[in-house]
């Protein structure tokens, strides 16, 4: 990253209640040249100048770190991570938290794990799955604090993803755009979770102001084990 774009990101970070340190500055420089290089060859992003990369990639990423850090938890689970956003930037900035990134391509898993080793980050592990069947996993079904995910389908399809990987009491931190949506109430009732709340904030780019509303969901109950349904289903049958 170019002088500004670090500048930006330093200073950006404040805004959320993080001081970064020279070795998380480091790190961040390091993952934006790997997501620069390796996106020459597999398609991890269309956001490629130095200045975009910080704001709308790590910056974006960060602002889950004050919701985290009011609700207190150990373990995040990231579906649809794609080039590890958010959950990368919140290992470099929350070191005891643990992490599993999911993606269902696996030339991006094999992407984050070189990031990971690369930033010598720990408790953080990438994994190939569809989010419908790393639901029903065992392992993971109703083990995390939090689950996140970064705009990747409507709200109803989200909730169907993250809701049976949270613990009761635990919960889901939706990132999307500037668009309100409101369709989810069926889907949370039948996945056990309750609305908590939503923020509106704004991440500026020189001129460029964007848009973000973050919603929490808390998971009240166990999420009956027909859920999620199969691969495909959430998208074409949502729980509206």
């Amino acid at each position: 990253m170019n002088k500004k774009a670090v500048e930006m990101l330093y200073e950006g970070a404040k805004r959320f209640g993080i001081q970064l340190s020279d070795e998380q500055v480091t790190m961040f420089r390091s993952y934006s040249s790997m997501l620069k290089e390796r996106n020459k060859v597999v398609n991890l992003t269309a956001i490629t100048e130095d200045e975009d990369i910080a704001v709308k990639h790590f910056l974006d990423s960060l602002t889950l770190y004050p919701y985290i850090q009011e609700l207190k938890g150990k373990s995040l689970v990231d579906i649809g991570t794609g080039a590890g956003f958010p959950g990368i930037p919140l290992k470099i900035v929350c070191p005891d938290l643990k992490i599993t990134l999911v993606d269902s391509l696996i030339k991006r898993v094999a992407f984050l794990n070189d990031v990971v080793d690369e930033l010598g980050l720990k408790d953080i592990n990438a994994i190939h799955a569809r989010a419908e069947e790393i639901g029903k996993n065992k392992e993971h079904r109703e083990r995390y604090d939090f689950a996140t995910a970064r705009a990747v389908a409507q709200m109803p399809v989200l909730l169907e993803y993250c809701i049976p990987l949270v613990k009761v009491n635990g919960y889901f931190l939706a990132m999307k755009g500037a668009k309100e949506e409101d369709n989810y109430e069926k889907a949370l009732e039948v996945l056990g979770g309750i609305f908590y709340k939503k923020e509106f904030l704004e991440l500026e780019k020189d001129d460029e102001v964007i848009q973000r509303i973050i919603y929490i969901f808390k998971k009240d109950k166990k999420t009956s084990t027909n859920y999620p349904r199969k691969p495909g289903v959430p998208t074409k049958k949502p729980l509206i």
